[in-house]
């Protein structure tokens, strides 16, 4: 006789999902195309189902927070965080919180101290990396400085995030800048 209550709280979760499923608005076309495009051109997930459930949600995720830039930018945009955050052994929702806090999704941004795109890379590494010619302000490789310079802090700290954080930042000893970064991580990009 007690398992009456719990199969009628499971039936009402059931029907409760299913009512949330019926309302969910379906995709426009421009997002529908642009998150075909932006899976057929990701190499760096498992499968098709792992994409289009990450990119889905990333984009929506990224559409509150980033606006003004076109929706097929956007779904570019998450497809080479997913790709350079996974080239370097990063976790691509980290990279993104990280991208958050330091330039807000501006890839022409410029900071006081001269760091430059969507990941605040310091001009110094294109010269100390050898190429002159590399732009900070293009996605691709500031995406490709950036995760570099993490991956590298964060083996550098063994494995101590907050650390390398900071370091990235620098601002090593302090732990304002990564909680900023460890905020935006749990309360806006972290799956659930």
């Amino acid at each position: 006789m007690r398992s009456y209550p719990v199969l009628i709280g499971i039936l009402l979760l059931l029907a409760t999902a299913q009512s949330r499923a019926a309302r969910q608005e379906r995709p426009d076309p421009e997002f529908r195309q642009a998150l075909k495009a932006a899976i057929e051109s990701s190499d760096s997930f498992r499968d098709r189902f792992d994409a289009t459930v990450w990119m889905t949600d990333m984009a929506k995720r990224l559409s509150k927070r980033a606006s003004h830039i076109p929706t097929g930018e956007r779904m570019q945009l998450l497809t080479a965080i997913h790709r350079e955050a996974t080239r370097f052994g990063l976790d691509p929702h980290l990279v993104l919180a990280l991208i958050d806090v330091e330039s807000d999704f501006d890839r022409f941004a410029v900071s006081r101290s001269g760091a430059k795109g969507l990941m605040q890379v310091m001009p110094f590494w294109v010269q100390e990396i050898g190429r002159p010619g590399d732009n900070l302000f293009d996605i691709e490789t500031n995406l490709r400085y950036g995760c570099a310079i993490l991956k590298i802090y964060l083996e550098r700290e063994n494995g101590n995030l907050e650390r390398a954080l900071a370091r990235y930042n620098g601002s090593l000893g302090s732990s304002v800048y990564p909680r900023k970064v460890f905020s935006e991580l749990r309360n806006r990009w972290f799956s659930r």
